[in-house]
């Protein structure tokens, strides 16, 4: 790699503009880049890369070089991570780097802590280790720490999964079918697929194939009425429309304007004519009220700490705290609650988080049924099963980037009881 003392200085400054943390890292970069319009597509993603490579890499890049500005982590990472020698990296080095890049700054015979080694917060790492092996959660950050793939689903209403992979080899971009999945496709590398006739004409969207799973779990069909509780930008509420063929009613509820305009364009191109867009005030929004008990399917992604996306989001590692889970728990709890009473008898309520914190999974989902014995556990596994989906993680779905290479989601499938 040879890199030039501008790419260095902007990646300097981009850095140092995310460091504090305050605001998403993604979102920060998006304000940097537009404050600096000069910078081309190439040294965009450097900047791009090296700032998120930083913050995958910060727990060890600290612990071995005593990095503690922008600057020193940067070039922690270029030498450690990426590679570049000190003589490499010598004219654009200030006095007194050199040297300091050349030493260890941890003594040789000190083992870096487990939270360390996996790139992951002490408090994380000590309610892993209640469940999972030393080995199993070093496993688990250093897939974390990697970049996640790219993940498309195919739209069944307007193309085949074959139809789609042949127009990407066409075009020289390398693909293949996901793991576990008759919709999903994985693209190798990072090609720019927006203004891709595929993507331009509905036929492919990009979804992890963890968020594909939810969808399969909820299995709507045809002419039901289903809801995405919180449906965010939609790509999990485009989904599900096409399941249901454009058929039925959808909803897709959110309390936030602006996650739901995104929702709009993607509507559009989705070709979908079933699903209907609300705005809600709150998880007891009138709306919701007027719906009680006549729905057939309910998902509920719900607002969590997102650390099974920690490949997209490194920066939720400083974001979070152990405090915020509790927060997280008791909003995760009402709106639950709230969702439920959606669901009819013989209903299927699906309850979803991007995460593998049990505070936020298996613990609001026990409380639940604990409080709501009118609704009853559906074993993951026979769930899968029936959609002919090869995966068993158990009563519940809990996936992970080192054993499944998608995402971390956790899901919990509940059925109301009929009444007698």
């Amino acid at each position: 790699m040879k890199l030039a003392a501008s790419q260095l200085a902007a990646a300097q400054s981009a850095l140092a503009s995310v460091l504090p943390l305050a605001q998403p890292a993604d979102a920060t970069l998006s304000r940097f880049f537009r404050a600096h319009p000069k910078l081309g597509q190439h040294d965009r993603a450097f900047i791009a890369e090296t700032v998120f490579g930083v913050l995958r890499r910060r727990y060890g890049l600290e612990f071995e070089t005593g990095a503690a500005t922008p600057r020193q982590l940067l070039l922690a990472y270029l030498n450690r991570a990426e590679g570049m020698s000190v003589r490499q990296l010598a004219p654009l080095l200030q006095a007194g780097e050199p040297q300091w890049l050349a030493a260890r700054h941890a003594p040789a015979t000190q083992a870096p802590p487990l939270s360390v080694a996996a790139e992951l917060p002490a408090w994380l790492v000590a309610r892993l280790a209640a469940e999972m092996s030393e080995d199993e959660i070093l496993a688990l950050g250093r897939a974390l720490a990697q970049p996640a793939p790219l993940d498309l689903r195919v739209n069944p209403l307007l193309t085949s999964r074959e139809e789609a992979l042949a127009q990407l080899a066409a075009d020289g971009v390398a693909a293949q079918p996901t793991r576990y999945l008759p919709l999903g496709i994985r693209v190798e590398g990072r090609p720019a697929l927006n203004r891709h006739p595929l993507f331009t004409s509905g036929k492919i969207e990009v979804q992890d194939e963890g968020s594909q799973l939810l969808c399969y779990l909820v299995a709507p069909r045809r002419r039901e009425m289903a809801v995405d509780f919180c449906a965010g930008a939609g790509a999990k509420t485009l989904m599900l429309g096409a399941l249901m063929h454009s058929q039925g009613r959808l909803y897709a509820f959110d309390v936030s304007a602006p996650r739901l305009d995104k929702l709009k364009p993607r509507l559009k191109r989705s070709g979908l004519s079933n699903v209907h867009p609300q705005l809600l005030h709150g998880e007891n929004d009138a709306r919701v009220k007027r719906l009680a008990g006549k729905i057939d399917r309910v998902l509920i992604d719900a607002p969590c700490s997102g650390f099974g996306t920690l490949r997209r989001n490194p920066d939720l590692k400083w974001r979070q705290n152990e405090a915020g889970i509790d927060e997280l728990a008791a909003k995760q709890k009402a709106i639950l609650a709230a969702a439920a009473a959606l669901v009819k008898p013989g209903g299927r309520l699906v309850y979803a988080t991007c995460s593998f914190v049990r505070a936020e999974n298996q613990d609001v989902v026990g409380a639940f049924l604990v409080a709501h014995p009118c609704f009853a556990l559906v074993p993951a596994r026979e769930a899968l099963a029936q959609q002919r989906i090869a995966l068993d993680t158990g009563d519940f779905l809990q996936l992970y980037p080192h054993r499944h290479g998608c995402d971390g989601f956790f899901a919990a499938v509940m059925e109301r009881r009929r009444k007698p």
